[in-house]
């Protein structure tokens, strides 16, 4: 019996379809680097939560991070049952906070466990939901906000942010010494 695949819906905005989902985050990370993909989920959410006022960005661009945003989450959710191959033991020289991210020192060791503890408390569906109601909240105006807990999925999804784009340094470093 075969494998079913599951689809990372990375076709719309990557032009390609990745089966797998390193590849998948390392697509996203080629479109929007680590620094501006947190800003922008902070000012949809930020957006979202006012209400009254509507993001000043670009539709389009909203939309194509939703997309690609998606992909990362499904990507991740696929991850979150890999084993420690990204993790390390010891830490490198230059441990500061800002190496670090949003990460503990046991996450930043293995940062599969950012996913693993994200996908436990949350299914996929509800980080989808969570993304709609952002961007949905964050295109328009309305008198009334996302009555769903929108403050906690935001957390894990930074903090996987982080975790995925150390997955793709440490693929790169790898790839390199051989």
């Amino acid at each position: 019996m075969k494998k079913k695949k599951t689809d990372l819906e990375s076709r719309f905005w990557s032009g390609r379809s990745n089966p797998s989902p390193v590849p998948v985050l390392e697509a996203f990370f080629q479109f929007h680097d680590l620094a501006t993909a947190k800003e922008r989920l902070n000012r949809m959410m930020a957006y979202a939560v006012q209400g009254k006022v509507r993001i000043s960005e670009d539709p389009s661009v909203v939309f194509h991070f939703h997309q690609s945003l998606r992909s990362f989450i499904l990507a991740g959710y696929g991850l979150r049952k890999k084993s420690g191959k990204w993790s390390v033991h010891t830490l490198p020289e230059p441990n500061s906070p800002l190496v670090q991210g949003s990460l503990s020192e046991k996450e930043y060791r293995n940062p599969v466990l950012v996913f693993r503890k994200a996908f436990k408390k949350y299914r996929p569906a509800q980080f989808l939901d969570f993304l709609a109601d952002i961007v949905y909240f964050s295109l328009g105006t309305f008198n009334n906000v996302s009555e769903g807990n929108i403050v906690s999925p935001y957390l894990h999804l930074c903090k996987m942010l982080d975790a995925a784009r150390l997955i793709v340094e440490r693929r790169d470093q790898e790839g390199k010494s051989q």
